[in-house]
């Protein structure tokens, strides 16, 4: 009896000591992030000397801030508690988190940490906006970084990446000269250099924002356009508009065109230009001829970037071959200083049944083209064996 009372103790000490002082290899697990106030509370049990619990709880300001951060009907907890696994409560001006373990807890104290920021600087953010920095969002599980969440002034919120792919792009946009993003349709390449570009021009970091598209039709023609040469190319730089309307109020737009930080350029009436201090975006550059590609890159001057976007899948081009995007990818991929980006199906945020036609369409691309290569062997041994029959 004596020998199992002096075992207790000993598991009682045991864990205090750790609670009290911390673990040799992980250092302290008390320190505070950037919170109002945390406690952490390991709960014993005392016949068997092992801890059932392991719960952190952070105490706020004032219920606004546990509001702003808990969202619509708790959505964002609901988040949260699915992502990193435990079980979280809110009461007065609380948040508890239980039953998580040591990699739940800190991401959790990260993930507050960047919410009460947020709620702080006046913006409410969305389910998806956690999903996105939990990381449960992307196929792989991998949290998104604060650095790629586009702040726009005076815009509708945060614009945030929901892949990992989406994620590198941003990175690449902002870390490069001339950045590509290139993939299907819905998968944000135009919305996200747009969220970009007013980012950087609204802030006063760049001083125009010219926006480009080669004037190509798919699949039909529009005939005679009336009007002057903006609103002849408007129809084509359509959803480059729609994504700034999505982005920011569209007084903001109106006064942007108004002071002309906002250039319509159309494609063909680029050459000769220097575009200097500014951010130019290609879009549609599938449909570019070569030539035309080489002369909208060699446009790019002192303090500009330039973002190129294109859909290799969708070429309106008469000849796929002379896409100047395809011939941009095999020739300058291997330069230093420019950024290539590659989004997937799996990066399709447009609509859930944009993703499943996508999928459709390349499953069914690549049983035609399985299906041809495996006729033209066939004819091919059928050539060889008639040769053979004849004598040949």
């Amino acid at each position: 009896m004596l020998s199992s009372l002096n075992h207790k103790f000993l598991n009682i000490g045991f864990f205090l000591n750790i609670l009290l002082h911390g673990s040799s290899n992980k250092g302290n697990r008390n320190i505070p992030c950037a919170l109002t106030s945390i406690h952490r509370k390991i709960t014993l049990n005392l016949s068997i000397g092992a801890y059932l619990d392991d719960s952190i709880t952070i105490v706020l300001d004032n219920r606004d801030l546990l509001s702003g951060i808990c969202g619509a009907n708790d959505g964002n907890l609901k988040v949260i508690e699915g992502s990193l696994g435990g079980r979280i409560a809110a009461r007065g001006n609380e948040i508890r988190l239980e039953g998580a373990n040591d990699d739940g807890i800190r991401r959790f104290r990260t993930l507050m940490d960047n919410l009460i920021a947020l709620v702080k600087e006046g913006e409410n953010p969305s389910p998806e906006y956690v999903l996105a920095l939990t990381g449960a969002g992307d196929p792989a599980g991998t949290p998104v970084e604060e650095e790629a969440f586009i702040h726009i002034p005076n815009g509708f919120g945060r614009v945030y990446p929901k892949s990992k792919n989406q994620a590198a792009y941003i990175r690449g946009m902002r870390n490069s000269g001339i950045s590509f993003g290139i993939g299907p349709a819905g998968t944000g390449k135009t919305y996200l250099a747009v969220a970009l570009a007013l980012s950087l021009v609204l802030s006063k970091k760049m001083r125009k924002l010219v926006l480009t598209r080669p004037v190509v039709e798919a699949g039909e023609s529009l005939g005679f356009l009336p009007g002057d040469l903006a609103q002849k190319i408007n129809p084509y730089l359509r959803p480059l508009y729609d994504a700034m309307e999505s982005l920011v109020p569209y007084e903001i737009i109106h006064r942007m065109e108004e002071n002309r930080t906002i250039e319509i350029a159309p494609l063909a009436y680029m050459r000769g230009r220097s575009l200097n201090d500014c951010m130019v975006i290609l879009d549609e550059a599938q449909n570019t001829t070569k030539e035309q590609m080489k002369m909208f890159l060699t446009r790019i001057g002192q303090g500009a970037r330039a973002v190129v976007t294109g859909d290799i899948t969708q070429i309106d081009l008469p000849r796929r071959n002379d896409s100047g995007l395809l011939n941009a990818i095999s020739i300058l991929s291997g330069v230093e200083g420019l950024h290539f980006s590659y989004l997937h199906t799996a990066d399709v945020v447009r609509n859930p049944l944009v993703k499943k036609i996508i999928q459709a369409y390349e499953i069914f691309h690549s049983e035609k083209s399985h299906l041809e290569k495996s006729q033209h062997e066939i004819s091919h041994d059928d050539v060889e064996m008639t040769g053979k029959n004849n004598g040949v």
